[in-house]
């Protein structure tokens, strides 16, 4: 399949020659994701695999989750082959993206996918609080993310959007000396709270060769946010946020407290195929130093 024009430029379909039933979605010439045709669990993108690692830690059953930066929905077939009957949204702005790969590959229906065509804060701003249990940022202009979807602003709405207990996962490209990264843990750590390093609900996965600096490359960072405090549930109101965040314990994905610094998630992410190093509590404190967190673009209106 040659290029094909899109909203924003072309879009192509390149097979691998080894494994014909594997392919890659080009969008302007750059891989933006790769599907297994025949296996919806898969994943290829090193980094996709590290965020498993991470959702794989909530507890069982459906999930709802909202992606922003949709292109060919590589996680959210993932998410709906481990987690069935998930809930997702897919969020892009190239309207003719979605429509193409709607058309060309086996994405779930709705409800249990959704594609929207929009810009990425706008539709995060437009959304309920405490709608999701996860929020995947992976939205890039060339080789680096929109200013509004960086910063203190943007990681607030994706906090307000999360249940208690939910994880935002960030894809974050960067470079030597990963002064970027490092200023987004710095920045998801002033919106989650100062104790969510301590805490375990903030990390920074890459693979070596890229936290010490040696190349260009993904860092994914994991927030989580906070469940109520008991004194908090106890004085809440039936039916605020509050004493629903204490009622959804078991059987809901968000009912108890998820910490990174579980040991299996670190063997997880080690045993991969392109092993991983995990960055929690104080290393990951470390990690951001002493960087600033990053100033923020307003969200476009909803």
């Amino acid at each position: 399949m040659g290029q094909v024009p899109i909203d924003t430029g072309t879009a192509e379909v390149v097979r691998d020659p080894d494994h014909p039933e594997r392919v890659t979605l080009h969008v302007n010439g750059v891989p933006s994701s790769s599907l297994d045709l025949d296996d919806p669990g898969f994943l290829d993108f090193e980094y996709m695999q590290q965020m498993a690692a991470v959702v794989a830690l909530l507890p069982g059953g459906p999930l709802r989750v909202l992606h922003l930066g949709a292109a060919g929905s590589a996680f959210a077939r993932h998410v709906e082959h481990e987690r069935p009957d998930s809930r997702q949204l897919g969020v892009d702005l190239d309207s003719r993206l979605l429509e193409l790969v709607r058309a060309w590959f086996a994405l779930p229906r709705a409800p249990r996918l959704r594609l929207r065509a929009d810009d990425a804060g706008r539709a995060l701003a437009s959304l309920p609080d405490e709608s999701y249990d996860v929020v995947v940022r992976d939205v890039f202009a060339g080789d680096s993310t929109p200013g509004h979807l960086v910063g203190s602003g943007f990681a607030a709405e994706a906090r307000r959007v999360l249940r208690p207990g939910g994880v935002l996962l960030v894809n974050c490209a960067d470079r030597p000396p990963l002064t970027i990264a490092r200023r987004e843990v710095a920045t998801l750590a002033a919106v989650f709270g100062p104790d969510a390093a301590g805490q375990g609900r903030l990390a920074a996965v890459a693979e070596p060769a890229v936290l010490k600096g040696r190349r260009y490359g993904n860092v994914v960072l994991a927030a989580v946010r906070a469940l109520p405090e008991p004194e908090e549930a106890t004085t809440a109101a039936p039916g605020t946020s509050a004493a629903v965040g204490q009622r959804r314990g078991t059987g809901d994905a968000t009912g108890t407290a998820l910490d990174l610094r579980e040991p299996a998630l670190g063997r997880a992410l080690r045993t991969l195929a392109v092993p991983a190093t995990l960055l929690v509590g104080d290393e990951a404190t470390r990690f951001a130093g002493t960087a600033a967190p990053l100033p923020t673009d307003p969200l476009p209106a909803a």
